[in-house]
């Protein structure tokens, strides 16, 4: 069994564990609600935001656009006053979409503030690069195995070695 197919395997027991709330897992930490976000590729255990948590300001964007965006107060300045953790979101000219991305940000830090390592956000991305190593080390194989072939390939037909 591969390294990456260890690795996945045993993340995917641990998530299990996490979402069916074994006697094994770690005690959800107290005052914290959580949920499921729908609409992912598979669902995610974030926590809840609680709105008297946050502060919302709406501030003028920056970076390339124009009057579009230099002269409208579309960027969004989300605070979680517990923690301290800021979120600015500037990705698209409407306002309200801005506010929908800032708080799924915002999941997903405190997700990653709250369960550390074991978060679901930090490894998914571990596992992504598992596979990018993996597919790097594969087509490097395949790119000696070629090399390898030519030479022996030119060696072979090289006038003056008989080969039989």
């Amino acid at each position: 069994m591969s390294r990456l197919a260890s690795f996945i395997s045993s993340m995917y027991n641990m998530s299990i564990r996490v979402i069916c709330r074994s006697p094994h897992s770690k005690p959800p930490l107290p005052g914290l609600t959580r949920v499921f976000v729908a609409g992912k590729k598979d669902l995610i255990d974030l926590p809840v935001l609680n709105e008297d948590e946050l502060e919302e300001q709406f501030v003028r964007g920056s970076g390339p656009g124009g009057q579009a965006t230099n002269k409208t107060s579309n960027c969004v300045v989300l605070k979680h006053t517990p923690s301290g953790i800021v979120v600015k979101c500037h990705q698209t000219r409407s306002v309200d979409t801005n506010r929908k991305r800032a708080r799924d940000i915002m999941r997903e830090k405190l997700d990653v503030l709250y369960k550390g390592e074991h978060s679901e956000v930090l490894v998914k991305k571990k596992v992504s690069e598992l596979r990018k190593q993996e597919k790097r080390r594969k087509v490097n194989e395949n790119l000696e195995r070629k090399r390898h072939f030519k030479e022996t390939l030119a060696a072979a037909s090289e006038p003056g070695k008989d080969t039989v």
